[in-house]
């Protein structure tokens, strides 16, 4: 996009439909009033469920900023001198157009998913599949911390992994060493 400044470049590196995002949040914090955000694709910005990804939309809006998405028609370009009601009706195409590609990037993304399942349930059926290897170094850092007395969200947090991720580990780790003691 010639003829802007570009104040920041937000990258995220988790994907997936998850409204906390920390680049997200971050750049939705840094925003100023008549700024111009550009994502990328419209899976990059959402793949959240329609209702979720509105409310992330009005979020940004609500900085009196412009969104674009390169590929969706902008039609925010139409001077504002515009007929009122030619601009009103342009307004609500535009308000249909982005409800329609964050309604696709969702439907989009839950077919990968149902493909990436049903892939990995072939390859289990075949015996090929053997899921992701297990990070040593994550489990025995987490395991030291929750040792150390600190709860699970704190263990996901200085870690930077989920919740979830901490109690399976937590849990494997607990069960082997149940295991020994008997």
């Amino acid at each position: 996009m010639s003829g802007y400044y570009i104040a920041a470049i937000y990258r995220e590196k988790p994907s997936g439909p998850s409204p906390d995002r920390p680049e997200l949040g971050r750049m939705i914090s840094d925003l100023q009033a008549g700024e111009l955000v550009v994502a990328e694709k419209m899976n990059r910005l959402s793949h959240l469920p329609l209702g979720e990804a509105d409310r992330l939309v009005q979020a940004i809006r609500q900085y009196r900023v412009r969104l674009v998405i390169p590929g969706l028609v902008d039609l925010s370009e139409v001077p504002s001198e515009t007929d009122a009601v030619i601009y009103g009706d342009l307004e609500v195409k535009q308000e249909m157009l982005l409800r329609l590609a964050l309604q696709t990037a969702r439907e989009n993304y839950e077919e990968m998913r149902a493909r990436q399942k049903q892939g990995i349930e072939q390859a289990k059926a075949s015996g090929r599949y053997r899921g992701r290897k297990p990070n040593h170094e994550v489990h025995e850092r987490i395991i030291t911390l929750r040792e150390a007395g600190n709860s699970i969200l704190e263990t996901a947090r200085l870690i930077d992994c989920s919740p979830s991720h901490v109690k399976k580990v937590w849990l494997e780790y607990a069960s082997a060493a149940s295991l020994e003691t008997a």
